[in-house]
């Protein structure tokens, strides 16, 4: 009775298996050429959005280096009654704390290196002389900090003022856009709009009627920060009795779109 009860079984269960096996290969083989109808009656568009936007965002770097002597604590203290004396007036402009960062603070030796010329001993033969060792003449510190401006009206200002107090370089200036999604959502909307538009051009041109969306892509392309004054201009800022003027000009965000429809 046991044994008849197990071959029912075994049967119920390979039965099982083969009507699983089945139905997946059914399954399987009605979406391939479901798939493969799909890809035959689908066509693509494209749009483009472009938005121009005004940079609201101004950033320079500028370096201070002091040097002098063996006491590494004197000259820092050198060096920070500089550097507070200059980002004090840096904020006296209205620019706030979180936009001023230290990038980097290095400490590092000047040598002092001796030359020794070879000395002639007796006729035919020449020895070196013993050269001393190098030695640290001084400690130079060098620090750079990057500053972000909001106030354009304020750049030629910040530029001439750090300069008369005591900055030793000043790199690129660059502007860019601080809050970019605003102006990709609009770039989008335009994106979408223009291949809608194309989508529903092609349809009527080919005599057929849009279907549903089947997918979206889009690229994007933010603008990349550009300079304005490079370096060298520091000796500029210095010396002009009028403090330079400084335009953002503007800068395009671009973002591409393809739309899938089915055709219907």
């Amino acid at each position: 009775m046991n044994n008849n009860i197990k071959n029912v079984l075994s049967v119920v269960i390979v039965l099982a298996i083969l009507i699983l096996a089945y139905s997946a290969y059914i399954y399987s083989n009605s979406f391939a050429n479901s798939q493969q109808g799909l890809s035959s009656r689908v066509f693509s568009v494209t749009g483009d959005g472009k938005i121009t936007a005004i940079p609201d965002v101004a950033k320079f770097t500028f370096a201070i280096k002091t040097q002098g002597g063996l006491d590494i604590p004197n000259i820092q203290k050198e060096n920070s009654i500089k550097t507070n004396t200059i980002i004090d007036f840096i904020k006296s402009q209205g620019v706030d704390s979180k936009d001023i960062t230290t990038q980097n603070y290095n400490i590092y030796p000047k040598y002092e290196y001796y030359s020794c010329p070879i000395t002639t001993i007796g006729i035919d033969s020449a020895t070196p002389k013993p050269c001393p060792s190098p030695k640290i003449r001084d400690y130079i510190i060098d620090q750079t900090i990057s500053v972000k401006v909001r106030d354009f009206t304020k750049i030629g200002e910040l530029l001439s003022g750090v300069t008369e107090k005591g900055v030793n370089s000043i790199s690129q200036i660059s502007f860019f856009v601080d809050d970019t999604d605003k102006y990709k959502n609009q770039a989008r909307e335009e994106a979408i709009k223009k291949a809608q538009e194309k989508a529903t051009a092609i349809a009527n041109s080919a005599g057929f009627k849009i279907g549903k969306l089947i997918t979206i892509g889009e690229n994007n392309y933010s603008p990349m920060p550009y300079d304005s004054y490079g370096m060298g201009e520091i000796a500029t800022f210095a010396k002009a009795s009028v403090t330079p003027t400084i335009e953002p000009g503007s800068q395009e965000i671009t973002i591409n779109v393809v739309l899938r429809y089915e055709i219907k």
